[in-house]
Parts: structure tokens; C-alpha cells; sequence
């Protein structure tokens, strides 16, 4: 049988204290900006985006969709699994509603990234993705002369 001291409790008390206030405070430092680059690169990998146009797009989508961003606290929790690589491990613990608005969000952001960035139009993985804003026309093919 396994004895433990006093001070081995306790000492296993404060760390747990310590490692769930550290993690408190890392989870609230996370900004939208955090959580959509976690998102991309769970699907996409890792991207050359630069912060600016990050932020860009971040503010774009969020102005386009501002009903899809799940709330504060699922956002900080979603990047810091996220970013530990625990977020397929914690997902399926995920509340129903929980689970279904990060879905959303997810879908929407990739939906929303394919049409107001260069992603699909680069010519390699190691080129830098940018921001091109709202168009009200995405299709490539279209012709709009007057001729």
C-alpha cells in the first residue's frame, strides 16, 4: 500500500493550484484572433499568414458573421486545447450546443477563409496567404464588360 506524507499532499495540492491558475490565465489572453488561427491550422495546417492579415480577415469575418463566434469561454478553452494538440481528445466531452456552435464557427471560418483570402489560389504550400477583402463576386470565370 502507497503511503503519502502531509507535505506530499499538500505539495500535490499547490501544484494543482498552480498549474489551474496558470492555465486560467493563459486561456484569458487568448484573443479572436488566437482561436481563428488555432481553427485554420487544425484543418489547414500550419499557414504563412501574416499577423496584419490575420487580423484583417479576423475583423472581416467577425463583422460578417458575428452571431457564429462561440463565447468567450469556449473560445479560450477551444485554443488552448488547441494549441496543448488535445482537441480532438476533449471535443467529444463537449456539451451538445457547445459542440454544435464550435462546429459552426468552424464551418463558417473555412467557408468564409476560402472566399476572402488567396488560399486556393497560391502556388505552393510555402507561399504567404493574404487578405483580400469582400468581393461581391467570387467566381473567377466571371466577365463583367459591356461589350
Amino acid at each position: 500500500m502507497i503511503t503519502l506524507s502531509r507535505r506530499a499532499v499538500l505539495g500535490l495540492a499547490g501544484g494543482c493550484v498552480a498549474s489551474t491558475a496558470l492555465a486560467y490565465t493563459a486561456a484569458r489572453s487568448f484573443s479572436g484572433e488566437d482561436l481563428v488561427r488555432a481553427s485554420l491550422k487544425r484543418y489547414l495546417g500550419e499557414l504563412n499568414m501574416s499577423d496584419e492579415h490575420l487580423r484583417a480577415f479576423t475583423l472581416e469575418f467577425h463583422k460578417r458573421n458575428p452571431w457564429d463566434f462561440p463565447t468567450e469561454k469556449l473560445a479560450d478553452a477551444s485554443t488552448l486545447f488547441e494549441g496543448l494538440g488535445l482537441g480532438d481528445a476533449v471535443r467529444p466531452l463537449l456539451p451538445d450546443d457547445d459542440a454544435k456552435r464550435l462546429e459552426r464557427f468552424e464551418r463558417w471560418l473555412l467557408a468564409d477563409f476560402h472566399l476572402l483570402t488567396d488560399y486556393a489560389w497560391r502556388s505552393g504550400p510555402e507561399d504567404a496567404v493574404t487578405f483580400s477583402g469582400s468581393q461581391h463576386c467570387v467566381n473567377p470565370f466571371a466577365n463583367f464588360d459591356a461589350a
